[in-house]
Order: C-alpha cells, then structure tokens, then sequence
C-alpha cells in the first residue's frame, strides 16, 4: 500500500515561488507514474502535471507550461513540483498523486491515479 505525503505548501505572493514534494513510502516507484492535481474551492479537481515511471516522459496543464517543472527521484522516492511566477488563481489544495504504469507515459486524468496524498495548501495572495 503506497502512502504520498506532500509538503511545501504556504503562502506566497503573486510573481512568487514554492517548491512542493511527496514523499513516498510502502512500494518501489519503478512502477508508478506520478502526479500532480489541485483543487480551488468551488471547482472540480485539475491535474496540474505528470511524469512516466522512468521520467521520460511529461505532461504540464497549458495553464502552468514554462512556470511549473515536475521532476522525481526514484532512489528517494519523491516527486517534486516547482513552481514559478505563481498567479492569485492558482491558490487551491494540491495533491500528488500514484498510478500504477511502468509505460512511457504518464495520464492527466484523476480517474487513472491510484493512491493520493492528503494535499498541501497553496496560498498566492499579497
């Protein structure tokens, strides 16, 4: 059974920076993609990025494209997010996410993950 625990989260100012990462435990992530989502009160889950099993392979929201930069560390099993020029709208609960999925690809869609974290709370506001 995997656990993801996320950190990082705060508040930052408009134009700011945060850094997120998951910790994960109970199994090797050889055979996990991973992801990224958030949720903004009053709307619907959004996957923010992911990355393959491997890290070949991407996916970044047009939302976040050139701000945001996902990356993992099998050996640590972590994921990290990094994010960049954060804007007032991006204020929501982000979560990391697991799919099992040892392809080189990775899916935007919550209804593929299987295990998540508790999320961590983002805050951009002056």
């Amino acid at each position: 059974q995997l656990q993801l625990v996320e950190s990082g989260g705060g508040l930052v100012q408009p134009g700011g920076s945060l850094r997120l990462s998951c910790a994960v435990s109970g199994l090797s992530l050889d055979y996990y993609s991973l992801g990224w989502f958030r949720q903004a009160p009053g709307k619907e889950r959004e996957g923010v990025s992911c990355i393959s099993s491997r890290g070949d392979s991407t996916y970044y929201a047009d939302s976040v494209k050139g701000r945001f930069t996902i990356s993992r560390d099998n050996a640590k099993n972590t994921v990290s997010l990094q994010m960049n020029s954060l804007k007032p709208e991006e204020t929501a609960v982000y979560y990391c996410a697991a799919e099992g999925n040892a392809y080189s690809y990775c899916s935007s869609s919550e209804k593929e993950y299987d295990y998540w974290g508790q999320g961590t709370q983002v805050t951009v506001s002056s």
